[in-house]
């Protein structure tokens, strides 16, 4: 009797383009450009070499401020990012074009018709990474500082996404205009839609947040949901948590792909992959970040301490305006406090403290037992794939995409070519329903 091979679980995969956060290894010499039109190409074309779903792209309103001055590890000067998507359209063929864009700062036609357009002329590749935006500080650039309370931010959203669904199915399957009206508690917008439907229906809908209010909104519209845990337990707790919520809005649990961010490094040998990722780790942070990183949980200046010394017996400052366009930290009692058990229990210093909880690598081996590890969080329903986010900007994926993705396709884990041309396809997403 003939035996069936073991079918496995499809892991799904996109790129994160790196930029504004710790990750980033900037001393490194092969670290190039994060605003040159040919780094954004060189990871995209990449991505797309390793077949992967999707390029996501990132994206801040305002440069966030550290005591007055412009953070350390931000990006100055980054393109905007539908702009850099629609370049990337023309010198890509099935890669998939992620941008964030917030919620709470643009207007419903405008950026209904700005992503139509992108998904137009990518041959229906676009995808939204809905975000919001509650702070005064980002407001200033928008004259709307304050305007929006933290609590209304999600409702305002969800309305934005529905009425930007309105404006996508507002022209007939024939392909002739119609007006459309939505009049709700956030937006009274009436008249006529630039743009008909796309080929995939809509652009994908993406999700970023671990808050219980962005786990509802992601169950109740998004696509995808853009995460992050760093153990399989905590990866298999969230994921049954959001994908029990679907049932709740009539919808199937394949209707919501949940792709945490991760790094990989990788050696030829387990020992050597260890040693590279503490050597990343700590150029990730430098005693000046270690600092800063500290700042920004116990809100006050620092700047005196030793970053090979103890960490500060003071409490930390819960309404400290020193860091700004910066998401707060809800319960810095509660982290001073974990940092001050961890910092005990090993014996680590300010430093080693921060690298020990902000700059852990996701998955660290060889080729093979990184392949092995992807997968095996695939198949115990801890993610249905992952986004990579390289510490290396525009060579950081190189070695994962010739190495690692050769070895899920051998498990058949992987595809081993695009079968369709939309992002909807590459995800198993159905196109939505026409309700116009």
């Amino acid at each position: 009797m003939t035996q069936r091979p073991e079918r496995h679980k499809q892991i799904h995969l996109a790129a994160h383009f790196p930029g504004v956060n710790s990750t980033t290894v900037w001393s490194d010499p092969r670290s190039g450009s994060h605003i040159d039109f040919s780094s954004f190409e060189h990871l995209a074309r990449t991505a797309e070499r390793g077949l992967f779903d999707f390029f996501f792209l990132a994206e801040g309103l305002r440069p966030r401020e550290h005591k007055g001055r412009i953070h350390d590890l931000d990006v100055v000067g980054r393109p905007e990012s539908l702009t850099v998507l629609s370049a990337l359209a023309a010198v890509t063929e099935r890669l998939g074009l992620a941008g964030t864009v917030s919620a709470t700062f643009n207007e419903p036609f405008e950026l209904a018709r700005r992503f139509a357009a992108l998904d137009h002329l990518s041959g229906g590749r676009a995808a939204w990474n809905v975000v919001t935006t509650s702070d005064a500080f980002t407001g200033e650039n928008f004259r709307r500082g304050g305007y929006l309370d933290r609590a209304d931010r999600y409702t305002r959203a969800a309305e934005f996404l529905a009425t930007a669904r309105e404006l996508w199915d507002s022209w007939t399957p024939q392909g002739r205009p119609r007006p459309f009206a939505h009049h709700g508690e956030h937006f009274r917008i009436e008249g006529e839609f630039t743009s008909p439907r796309s080929p995939q229906g809509h652009p994908v809908v993406i999700q970023a947040g671990d808050s219980s209010e962005g786990r509802e909104f992601a169950a109740s519209a998004a696509d995808v949901i853009f995460t992050r845990h760093g153990t399989l337990e905590a990866g298999r707790a969230f994921y049954a948590d959001v994908k029990g919520r679907l049932a709740a809005y009539g919808r199937d649990a394949d209707e919501l792909k949940i792709m945490p961010g991760v790094t990989c490094v990788l050696g030829d040998t387990a020992a050597e992959a260890q040693e590279k990722a503490a050597e990343i780790r700590r150029e990730q942070v430098s005693p000046q970040n270690a600092i800063l990183a500290l700042e920004q949980v116990w809100g006050v200046d620092l700047s005196s301490y030793d970053p090979d010394g103890p960490l500060p017996a003071i409490d930390p400052e819960p309404a400290s305006e020193l860091a700004q366009g910066r998401v707060k930290i809800t319960d810095p009692f509660a982290v001073a406090a974990k940092w001050r058990a961890l910092s005990e229990a090993k014996g680590l210093s300010i430093r080693q403290t921060v690298i020990e909880t902000t700059a852990r690598q996701s998955f660290i081996g060889t080729p093979a037992s990184v392949a092995e590890q992807m997968a095996e969080f695939v198949r115990a329903d801890a993610a249905d794939g992952f986004i990579l986010v390289p510490h290396l900007t525009p060579g950081g994926l190189d070695d994962f995409v010739g190495k690692v993705v050769p070895l899920l396709q051998e498990r058949g884990a992987y595809r081993t070519e695009y079968r369709g041309a939309t992002l909807r396809s590459h995800l198993g997403l159905r196109e939505p329903v026409w309700k116009g």
